[in-house]
């Protein structure tokens, strides 16, 4: 069953349905910090009892290899529906946490089964776009990132103030156990979508480079481990995410115990750095596709991008040095921006290097060490902030996109 009569715009009304579920991916991950001021209290948990809370979403979402092993064997339209209802589950089953032991079980789980964001937004791209729009269908799921978090803070501090916080994980949930029936009413592949016009089926299949189609053995992660392109891929990865797991773990405590923000502050603060996020999402490919039109290479032009986001991360350097609680909101609010102009950058670039069949496994081991350095990060903000407080992590975060960007430079090898 489709919701669309045949069109030659099919694979925008995909990546819309892609991006949704990425949002809700984003949401149900995101709540537990909006509510962690709220439920900190109530179960008596301290600083260091939420970093392992947070580090064991970490260790779940590492086994990405695994989620994405799974989607390049089972496919996507499977896959992703059992994923989000599994996702969906165990984010309600928060609502029933009465220990931070019990969060932390629910945490490992939820990451497991929220592995597919990256890893089946990435094969869909490249399954369903031509070359030159996978820049564009990778920035639009991405707005689903940046979307859910934002949409968090107003969402949960809602359901806490209307009911309390364990509310607010049973009505996220809901929502992806919804997105999981959408999908699976609604998703095949390009060949053999009831809705799709040839026309747009001939511009899908033609716009693909040979040296990402499909190979015939399945891939093997001993093979990818091999290539520097993997490498060039993965490396600066584990040095950018650190930026997004403190903005989606402990921006909301940083802004209530440092700048003594309330929960209608932060309903109003928190959502601002991903709003600048989903600008960054569009316009890192923006920035990506001008510089091609002037003469740049693909490969070379995402290069650049990263490069340029990688600077504007600098501004995190002052987070916690500025006087105004506001100025630094609007500094966290640079690093939303600059942190997805680049990282939607660095992981669409997987697209332009792999074979379509390889991609879910590629995604899945660039994922293990991008959440490895939140994890790691998560654990030494924890166990660290009370002696040293929040200034030494900003500064790291400013700094650490520049060495991936020259990690970009050096390993990442075009293909011919």
């Amino acid at each position: 069953m489709s919701f669309w009569h045949r069109t030659s715009a099919l694979r925008w009304w995909i990546i819309g349905i892609v991006m949704l579920g990425t949002m809700l991916n984003y949401l149900t991950r995101s709540t537990l910090a909006v509510a962690a001021p709220s439920f900190m209290v109530d179960l008596h948990i301290d600083e260091q009892q939420y970093s392992y809370i947070t580090a064991a979403f970490q260790a779940g979402i590492m086994l990405q290899p695994v989620v994405g092993y799974i989607l390049d064997v089972v496919g996507l339209r499977s896959g992703m529906a059992l994923f989000a209802a599994g996702w969906g589950l165990l984010s309600m089953a928060h609502g029933l946490a009465f220990s931070w032991q019990w969060l932390f079980a629910l945490r490992g789980l939820l990451g497991f089964a929220e592995g597919t964001s990256h890893t089946g937004g990435l094969k869909v791209v490249s399954e369903w776009f031509p070359a030159r729009e996978r820049g564009f269908a990778g920035g639009i799921y991405n707005l689903g990132a940046s979307a859910g978090a934002a949409l968090a803070a107003p969402l949960v501090a809602g359901s806490i103030a209307l009911w309390n916080w364990r509310a607010a994980f049973v009505v996220t949930g809901v929502l992806a156990l919804l997105w999981a029936l959408l999908w699976l009413l609604n998703y095949r592949t390009p060949q053999t979508h009831p809705s799709i016009s040839e026309q747009e089926r001939d511009l899908i299949l033609s716009g693909q480079e040979a040296h990402i189609q499909e190979r015939a053995e399945r891939p093997s992660p001993l093979r990818l481990l091999a290539q520097r392109n993997f490498w060039g891929i993965a490396l600066p990865r584990f040095l950018a995410d650190p930026t997004w797991g403190t903005l989606t773990f402990w921006m909301p405590l940083y802004l209530v115990k440092v700048r003594g923000f309330n929960l209608g502050e932060i309903a109003v603060s928190a959502f601002l750095p991903f709003i600048a996020a989903d600008l960054g999402c569009m316009f890192g490919p923006a920035l990506a596709l001008f510089l091609q039109r002037r003469g740049i290479s693909l490969i070379n032009a995402r290069r650049w991008t990263f490069t340029f986001g990688a600077l504007l991360m600098t501004g995190m350097v002052f987070v916690a040095s500025v006087e105004s609680a506001w100025l630094a909101v609007a500094l966290l609010c640079l690093g939303g921006f600059a942190h997805q102009t680049l990282s939607v950058t660095v992981i669409t670039m997987a697209s332009d290097l792999f074979p379509r069949n390889e991609l879910g496994t590629v995604a899945g081991l660039a994922g293990t060490f991008a959440n490895s350095s939140i994890l790691i990060f998560s654990l030494l903000i924890g166990g660290l902030v009370a002696s040293l407080g929040y200034g030494p992590f900003f500064i790291a975060l400013g700094l650490l996109d520049l060495v991936a960007a020259l990690l970009l430079w050096t390993l990442v090898k075009a293909p011919r």
